[in-house]
């Protein structure tokens, strides 16, 4: 299966080489180029990428209006992975709430780059946590005065902890270690936990718990 990927960046150069360290791969295959937001969504509407690759500050319409008109779109089908610099890190909350699935730096190695668009491919949200674990912590952080939207009422005791876990950056194997259950029951929880919450990915299940004031900004936890 090849993924297919639309690369928009204002910085000519710096979308060239994106989409030419990319189609190097025969697993990958940049379909689309955009300079602007604008272009980014036509195109994705045109093309039907897998994954968006977005930088956050473009002209005409910014990488994280550009991430919800398309993932909403697509109704889920392409995938927003934001380019992002730690110079940017203020509105790395505000494209998780827009859809975006993950982030990745604009000066990433080629197997970072590769990884990034490999795994926000197969559905899963990008949440490396020397890049967007922190960010999401310091910016939910910001946010969670005002009362939350939602509840978890509707969660078992099992959900809600997997769902804390979850923020923590745990994966499937570490949640399972760490409650002693099997991948298989790990993910089960999973499902019902998303189905339950309305929750696309992991990174909305990273946002939902900061709200929820159940992971609370620089406490990873023990």
């Amino acid at each position: 299966m090849v993924i297919r990927v639309l690369v928009a960046d204002d910085q000519a150069v710096v979308r060239t080489a994106f989409s030419g360290l990319l189609n190097t791969q025969d697993d990958i295959e940049v379909v689309g180029e955009a300079e602007d937001g604008e272009q980014a969504v036509l195109g994705a509407a045109e093309l039907r990428p897998d994954v968006a690759l977005l930088d956050i500050r473009m002209p005409r319409l910014g990488g994280i209006d550009a991430a919800r008109e398309i993932v909403a779109a697509s109704n889920g089908a392409t995938r927003a992975l934001m380019l992002t610099t730690f110079g940017l890190d203020e509105y790395v909350y505000d494209a998780l709430s827009a859809g975006a699935s993950g982030f990745l730096l604009k000066d990433a190695t080629f197997p970072e780059l590769l990884h990034a668009v490999r795994v926000v491919a197969g559905g899963h949200a990008l949440l490396a946590p020397e890049i967007t674990g922190r960010l999401i912590a310091e910016f939910a952080r910001q946010r969670v005065s005002a009362p939350p939207k939602r509840s978890i009422d509707g969660l078992t005791a099992r959900e809600a902890e997997v769902l804390v876990l979850i923020a923590r950056g745990l994966s499937n194997a570490d949640i399972a270690d760490r409650l002693t259950i099997t991948d298989h029951t790990v993910k089960t929880h999973i499902n019902r936990l998303f189905a339950k919450m309305g929750l696309r990915d992991r990174a909305q299940a990273v946002i939902l718990a900061y709200e929820l004031g159940l992971v609370v900004a620089g406490n990873s936890g023990p």
